[in-house]
């Protein structure tokens, strides 16, 4: 872990280190689980390649995220929030707000430029809330008849 000299204030030190813009949302993007460096591109537009893996080496030396490395074949690594890191997570729902609050943007508005919702956003929450919820359909019980297939079946 890095020492931050500015002033010697805990909220300098805090700011050094994820005083960047792509710190927090990559926080965001870490925050429902692992993800491969691709995934994590795909979310950030418009951040290059090189300033992500950047970011990622950074934040992995300030213990905020944990690197894999699967191996393999193209490589497989993943990235993911470390204890430490998670402590950012109240951050990132109170920015999510306060730009509501200063009508910066819209969840909707991420969704119809890009395609989803960030993973921390409340509506992918709300949805993953009601299929936890939903209760399986039950399964027939098997019969020793086969049952006719009426169905038409186009190649």
């Amino acid at each position: 872990m890095r020492r931050r000299k500015i002033d010697g204030c805990p909220i300098a030190g805090a700011l050094q280190m994820i005083g960047d813009k792509w710190t927090l949302l990559v926080v965001r993007d870490l925050s429902a689980g692992p993800k491969r460096t691709m995934e994590l591109h795909a979310g950030l537009f418009p951040i290059s390649s090189r300033t992500l893996v950047q970011r990622l080496r950074d934040m992995e030396k300030d213990q905020l995220v944990e690197r894999t490395d699967f191996g393999g074949n193209p490589p497989h690594i993943e990235y993911a929030l470390t204890e430490r890191g998670r402590l950012l997570l109240p951050i990132v729902d109170v920015l999510r707000r306060l730009g509501q609050s200063l009508d910066c943007n819209e969840c909707e508005d991420r969704r119809k430029q890009i395609g989803f919702y960030c993973d921390a956003c409340p509506h992918n929450r709300a949805a993953r809330e009601e299929l936890a919820e939903e209760q399986p359909m039950p399964r027939p019980l098997p019969s020793s008849r086969r049952q006719r297939d009426d169905s038409i079946v186009l190649l």
